[in-house]
């Protein structure tokens, strides 16, 4: 990594929740697939996100919302909106409407642009060895008042293949190979900071930002326990981006805004629904 280069950054490790007494602060992860189904099964492309709160100190809190894509399918939240309405399925064939999409591509090549891109990272075995990234642009400011954009990413430390599921069935079997894998061990990722150049964009997540840019390995993500849904653990935490320790600021992306609204209105519904057993256990109990 090339942190070394970018030390009034690298130096302000501690605004960005990272450093604390002995170098670690606890943190609270949340893997989930895409769609909003939970009875939906574990198929290997559905796209994988992995929440994080921060709990640092002071009482400061770094939520972050990351998925398994190298950009982001849309631009602005109502390319977004456009999206859903143009996949909705048509009754009787539950497939969406090929004619809408086609007509909503090229109303937005933006989209058809991060879909190529997309299309061209094919998922990692499971939940362990993904990478995972938080797509959206944000500004970090140093103690000396200087601010710079940058985007970070979840790296998997380890290179060998998740373990292969020991329980449950194949609707689970995502979940089901992560459960393995922590009970083998711990799983870490290296949390990487990317540097933009001035002429990188800040406002889209469709645009890839060049693979040369500066980097910063910013500290190790380890997660050594899992548990199943249940009242008191990551089931209850809305992971919303806009929280954020002192240091790290939105960008001009309006996405982060967006999801932020939109995630406070998904957890207050959901905090209304009766609650049913969680489809995936952990064995031996709660962790």
């Amino acid at each position: 990594m090339e942190s070394d280069d970018v030390p009034e950054l690298n130096r302000r490790r501690t605004l960005l929740g990272l450093a604390a007494v002995g170098g670690v602060v606890p943190v609270v992860g949340r893997f989930s697939l895409s769609g909003g189904l939970p009875d939906q099964p574990d198929k290997p492309d559905t796209v994988r996100g992995l929440g994080l709160m921060f709990r640092l100190p002071d009482g400061e809190q770094w939520r972050v919302a990351m998925v398994n894509l190298p950009v982001f399918p849309d631009s602005t939240p109502r390319g977004f909106y456009d999206r859903m309405l143009a996949s909705r399925p048509v009754p009787g064939t539950g497939k969406a409407d090929p004619q809408a999409m086609a007509a909503f591509l090229a109303d937005h090549p933006e989209t058809a642009a991060a879909m190529k891109i997309i299309k061209q990272a094919p998922p990692s075995a499971g939940f362990a060895d993904s990478t995972y990234r938080g797509l959206n642009a944000f500004r970090a400011t140093n103690a000396q008042g200087e601010t710079t954009s940058i985007r970070w990413a979840a790296v998997p430390t380890a290179s060998e293949q998740p373990a292969e599921q020991a329980h449950g069935n194949d609707r689970n079997a995502l979940f089901d190979a992560l459960i393995d894998t922590i009970a083998r061990g711990p799983v870490s990722w290296k949390l990487i900071l990317t540097v933009a150049d001035l002429t990188d964009p800040t406002h889209d997540a469709t645009l890839p930002w060049p693979e040369d840019r500066k980097t910063i390995d910013a500290g190790t993500i380890t997660i050594d326990a899992v548990q199943t849904e249940a009242p008191g653990n990551a089931r209850d935490i809305n992971f919303d981006p806009l929280v954020l320790p002192d240091g790290l600021a939105v960008s001009d992306d309006p996405l982060p805004s967006a999801r932020s609204a939109v995630y406070a209105r998904s957890f207050n519904r959901r905090a209304r629904e009766p609650k049913s057993p969680s489809a995936v256990v952990v064995p031996g109990g709660a962790r």
